[in-house]
C-alpha cells in the first residue's frame, strides 16, 4: 500500500503528482526544482544557488517522510546545461557528505519553469 507524503516545508505539487510517495520500504519523491516553498517563486542565481534550494525541498520531503539525505540510494539529476556539472555536483556533494548514492545524470532541452536543475531521489525510510 503506497502513502502520500506531502509537507509545506517544500513546493506544493502543481500539477496531478504528489511531493512524495512511500511503498514497500522506500520514499520515491517528485522531481524538485528551485522553488522556494515560502514564496513559490524560482530562487534567483545560478546553478549553486538552485541546486541549494532543489537539496532542501528534497530533505524537507525526506524528512516529513520519516527519512533523510543519509539514506538515499538513488538519485536522478537533470541539468539545464552538462557545462553546470561540476558546480552542481559540488553543492550535491556538501548535502550528501561521506554518503554516496547511486546516481545518473542527464543533460535535458528544458525543465519546468525553465529552471536549471531538477533532481529526484528514492530512500530507504527508517
Amino acid at each position: 500500500m503506497a502513502d502520500v507524503v506531502a509537507t509545506k516545508e517544500a513546493p506544493q505539487a502543481i500539477g496531478p503528482y504528489s511531493q512524495g510517495i512511500k511503498s514497500g520500504g522506500f520514499v520515491f519523491t517528485a522531481g524538485q526544482v528551485a522553488i522556494d516553498p515560502a514564496t513559490g517563486n524560482v530562487v534567483e542565481g545560478d546553478v549553486a544557488a538552485q541546486t541549494e534550494r532543489v537539496m532542501k525541498n528534497l530533505a524537507a520531503i525526506l524528512a516529513a517522510a520519516g527519512t533523510s539525505l543519509c539514506r538515499v540510494v538513488k538519485t536522478t539529476v537533470f541539468l539545464k546545461s552538462m557545462g553546470d556539472f561540476a558546480t552542481m555536483n559540488e553543492v550535491y556533494g556538501r548535502h550528501f557528505g561521506n554518503h554516496r548514492p547511486a546516481r545518473s545524470t542527464v543533460e535535458v532541452a528544458r525543465l519546468p519553469k525553465d529552471v536549471l536543475v531538477e533532481i529526484d531521489v528514492i530512500a530507504e525510510i527508517g
